[in-house]
């Protein structure tokens, strides 16, 4: 079981792929010393993201232990890139327990780039019957339907209140282009909200 709670280990002087190497060639020490590195910054990005201590401890086990599983199966190709892929991973699987829990955190923005009031229309045509949790389900739905690329940025934004740079330097990607992977991911949710005749209204 990991700790993030244990006493840290020396790193010494050598980098990350260098420690990757030695652990790659059975030395497990050297998985500690990259683990301790580390361990803060990924545990408090979770926190962040999760705001629940218990569940944070859960997803920063569930990470390590896919880190090792990738290593261990060879499929480690981020040469110099340790970090910023373990927290990939660790984002990943914070969307993965939103997803799977239904219970996302919404976050409500005041500018134009605010899924639900982007969406939102007035509910003629509805009575004003739809709930605030059935919008909301109904908005995760057009989301899933999304491609990778655009649903990946519309739940950083909207779901776990991330910046656009913030966004950019998670995905690799220029803020020009996640910002342009937020506007076709609204331009596509309008389409779709035309061709199967969904109202969006709050009551």
């Amino acid at each position: 079981m990991l700790s993030t709670s244990s006493r840290p280990a020396r790193a010494g002087v050598l980098n990350d792929q260098e420690l990757v190497t030695l652990y790659l060639s059975g030395d497990e020490r050297a998985f500690e010393q990259l683990l301790h590195r580390h361990k803060r910054k990924v545990w408090s990005h979770i926190y962040l993201l999760v705001r629940d201590r218990e569940l944070t401890e859960d997803i920063f086990q569930d990470v390590f232990i896919k880190v090792v599983n990738t290593l261990k199966e060879g499929r480690y190709n981020e040469e110099g890139k340790f970090l910023p892929w373990v927290m990939r991973i660790a984002h990943n699987l914070v969307i993965d327990h939103f997803r799977r829990t239904k219970k996302m955190p919404l976050v409500r923005s005041n500018d134009d780039h605010d899924v639900f009031a982007t969406l939102a229309q007035s509910g003629k045509n509805m009575e004003q019957r739809l709930v605030n949790l059935q919008i909301d389900e109904d908005v995760r739905r057009l989301i899933d339907h999304l491609p990778e690329e655009q649903r990946e940025v519309v739940m950083m934004r909207t779901y776990l209140g991330m910046s656009f740079k913030e966004i950019a330097e998670h995905t690799e990607v220029s803020i020009n282009t996640a910002l342009g992977r937020m506007r076709y991911a609204l331009i596509n949710m309008r389409k779709m909200i035309k061709q199967h005749d969904i109202v969006l209204n709050k009551v």
